[in-house]
């Protein structure tokens, strides 16, 4: 399955794996305190979401030029555009934020990306495990993101359940649905890296 030599669609998810923990990252820590540092944080995201684009494009180019590939085409396909989700994804949060001119977090916002952060770990470390041919390691990576998804579902009900019981101004209840609505979308994102990780380890190990 594996030439000896390393491979370059293995070093093009590894290097996409790095630079979506560098943008979690980025993403988890950055504070925002005015409108000035809220636009550095949108634009800075931006940056990231237009660099794994690059990226994306890199690897399918790539994928045009060459006869043999480590696992099946439509695998890497399908895991570099559902790692590219999870940037955009992060992207459309920021935007959010600043269409919406929101500039502190909360307690969910704080919980969602704290998770957000530990999944793109979990896809560093099993990327890692694919780039050294070795599969069977990477399955305890994916169950644990589904593990994190499954904390988000339940953060989810919470936030909502908790936004509609404290907050009586209705837009604020407008953009803050919207915003937890997009935290658990990327979680769902997540969980999707994992099921192609898992689907690449039951062809392949």
């Amino acid at each position: 399955m594996f030439n000896k030599k390393p491979d370059k669609i293995t070093a093009y998810l590894v290097d996409f794996a790095k630079h979506l923990s560098e943008a979690t990252d980025y993403f988890l820590t950055f504070k925002v305190k005015d409108d000035n540092t809220l636009q550095e944080f949108a634009l800075t995201m931006k940056q990231y979401e237009t660099e794994a684009d690059e990226k994306v494009h890199g690897i399918l180019q790539h994928l045009n030029h060459v006869f043999i590939t480590p696992i099946e085409r439509e695998d890497i396909m399908q895991l570099t555009m559902n790692l590219d989700d999870l940037i955009d994804g992060m992207e459309e949060f920021t935007a959010l934020m600043d269409i919406h001119q929101i500039y502190s977090s909360d307690k969910y916002i704080d919980q969602f990306t704290d998770y957000i952060q530990k999944c793109s770990k979990e896809i560093s470390l099993a990327l890692e495990l694919f780039a050294d041919s070795n599969l069977k390691d990477m399955e305890k990576h994916a169950i644990q993101i589904k593990d994190y998804e499954s904390k988000c579902d339940d953060l989810y009900r919470n936030s909502m359940k908790g936004l509609f019981q404290n907050e009586a101004n209705p837009i604020k209840v407008i953009q803050y649905k919207e915003i937890y609505e997009t935290l658990e979308q990327i979680a769902d994102d997540y969980e999707d890296v994992a099921n192609i990780m898992q689907s690449i380890i039951m062809k392949n190990a």
